[in-house]
């Protein structure tokens, strides 16, 4: 097998693993949010932990293994060839199941309930704030506003956000590429 296509394979398996976790994160933090937790700290920090801060140490973890499974070295073109595979693969596992699957058939509504528990953490955070009644009202309406624009997906507007997070994927597969390359030192016989 040439080293193309081991860079495949390699990158091929951690995304597919990337993306299971991070289903199973998305699906965690969604249930965290609309059913365990009135905070609006942890309304706030879950989501963060759970979408940011793991998948970045994920990732970097899954890189540094992928690099050293394959020699140890990456050219820039290898790094984020691999990489990107791994987050495609990652990213059309999240779609599938969280946006088709489980948005659509386990939980149709959890717009309405991440709505209602982010009116319950924002109520309580401008309680504790003494904000007014009016303003309080008037943030739940705009709040209500912004909900309403998520439930009305289109065919068009689907396939525009796949075409950004490809593009977005593909973004950070030069960074990651970037920041994971590693060229062999050269050996002209000379210096031995």
């Amino acid at each position: 097998m040439d080293s193309e296509q081991r860079i495949k394979n390699v990158f091929l398996r951690y995304g597919i693993m990337l993306g299971l976790i991070l289903l199973a994160l998305s699906i965690l933090s969604y249930y965290l949010i609309t059913r365990a937790t009135t905070s609006p700290v942890l309304f706030v920090a879950i989501p963060i932990f759970f979408s940011l801060f793991i998948p970045i140490v994920l990732t970097v973890f899954f890189c540094f293994n992928g690099r050293r499974k394959l020699g140890g070295y990456l050219t820039f073109k290898q790094a984020t060839t691999g990489i990107f595979i791994m987050f495609l693969i990652a990213y059309i596992i999240q779609f599938i199941g969280k946006d088709v699957v489980f948005n659509k058939f386990i939980e149709p509504n959890n717009i309405v309930n991440t709505q209602n528990a982010a009116i319950k953490a924002k109520t309580a955070l401008m309680k504790q704030r003494l904000d007014a009644q009016k303003v309080i009202g008037n943030s739940i309406n705009e709040m209500k506003k912004d909900f309403a624009i998520q439930q009305k997906t289109t065919i068009g507007s689907t396939i525009q956000g796949i075409i950004f997070s490809i593009l977005f994927i593909f973004l950070f597969a030069l960074i990651f590429g970037s920041l994971f390359k590693k060229v062999p030192p050269e050996f002209d016989g000379k210096n031995f």
